[in-house]
């Protein structure tokens, strides 16, 4: 009798897997239907996915202080979040369907433009799709995402940000001088190539004047333009960049000398659904802005943080009373924030605000200094 209940558990079980997966697949179907004709892509993800990946995923256990559950119950970001997206490129990212459904959509939503090798080349030195190493299954992990707002001045919150399991930041992330305020703890650098070699320009005299450097710091790539690719594909395999606006340029005076798992790339496919679901901004349909539109590096970040962690605290982000406080908290004296067409920020703080208020993540806010 024990062979024959073996047989009959092992049968069981895949008889559930297979549901599951037919489920998922019809599920993808529908919703790939139901967004193509929009202005931003969302491409067919599923070739990203073996069976087994996606059965891992879907049958994982979840933390039970998940934001995933305040997400289901949520009758206005239920139908927005989809958690199966993936977030990042490697190396089972490339193939020729993907190819195939990437190759007519522009950066950051596609590969159009991109020569094909620089991308198999690059995500082939990728050996995971996996941003946070959980540890424990149903351990909770804690993440701040911490941008540049001038809000973190004075705001004595370096050892709220410091406590959390991972620590996000982007661009001109200055630390010495303000470990009071942001503290000091980096587990991701998020960036552009132009966001980063731009920041250490523009805020050289602030303060930032290297990239965070450590043993234990990831760098997260968003894949903008061919730049983004050329310079990943050097700094993983420790040589200097061959070709480019960039060219010449040694990777490891940004980043140290670091090994292959130390870099991340965002997918296409994921910022085309977090710009489509979130941040579709009305200057997407407009003929003089829709090429220069992206989400901001701190939205990508965040919505990063939103798909990878359980809990996610957001601080030195635009909130409703901006105006009350400098662009940057390191600013040297008050300098009021300015809007410009390459990204939506009012749009983003009324997201940022709604996630909050729905309980979904936390938003650091606070009124104007006395």
């Amino acid at each position: 009798m024990r062979p024959f209940s073996m047989k009959c558990t092992f049968l069981l079980l895949g008889t559930c897997c297979f549901i599951i997966f037919t489920f998922l697949y019809g599920l993808c179907n529908k919703n790939n239907l139901r967004n193509q004709n929009h202005t931003v892509p969302l491409n067919n993800w599923k070739s990203d996915f073996s069976l087994s990946v996606m059965l891992k995923q879907t049958l994982q256990i979840e933390a039970s202080c998940s934001l995933r559950k305040a997400v289901r119950n949520d009758p206005l970001f239920r139908k927005s979040f989809r958690f199966l997206v993936p977030v990042l490129q490697w190396m089972g990212s490339f193939n020729k369907p993907t190819w195939e459904n990437l190759k007519n959509d522009a950066p950051p939503y596609g590969w159009k433009g991109l020569p094909i090798d620089v991308v198999e080349t690059t995500l082939s030195l990728l050996n995971s799709s996996r941003l946070v190493q959980r540890g424990l299954p149903d351990r909770c992990v804690r993440c701040a995402v911490v941008g540049n707002g001038g809000i973190l001045r004075g705001s004595k919150q370096g050892k709220n940000i410091d406590s959390h399991d991972f620590v996000f930041r982007v661009n001109g992330a200055v630390i010495s001088g303000f470990e009071e305020d942001v503290g000091t703890k980096i587990s991701f650098y998020g960036f552009t190539v132009n966001t980063m070699t731009h920041a250490l320009r523009w805020y050289k005299k602030d303060g930032f004047t290297k990239v965070p450097q450590g043993p234990d710091i990831k760098y997260i790539f968003i894949p903008s333009d061919l730049r983004d690719y050329v310079m990943l594909d050097a700094a993983l395999q420790g040589r200097t960049v061959p070709s480019g606006r960039d060219k010449g340029d040694k990777p490891w005076n940004y980043f140290g000398h670091k090994t292959p798992d130390s870099f991340k790339i965002l997918h296409p496919t994921f910022i085309a659904y977090v710009t489509k679901s979130f941040l579709h901004s009305p200057q997407l349909t407009d003929v003089r802005t829709r090429h220069l539109y992206m989400p901001s590096t701190g939205a990508l970040m965040l919505l990063t943080a939103l798909h990878t962690c359980d809990q996610v605290s957001a601080y030195g982000f635009i909130t409703s009373n901006y105006a009350a406080f400098s662009d940057h908290y390191y600013d040297p004296k008050h300098k009021p924030l300015k809007f410009y067409t390459n990204h939506d920020m009012r749009m983003e703080s009324r997201l940022w605000e709604a996630l909050h208020l729905r309980n979904i993540m936390k938003l650091y806010q606070r009124s104007k200094d006395k």
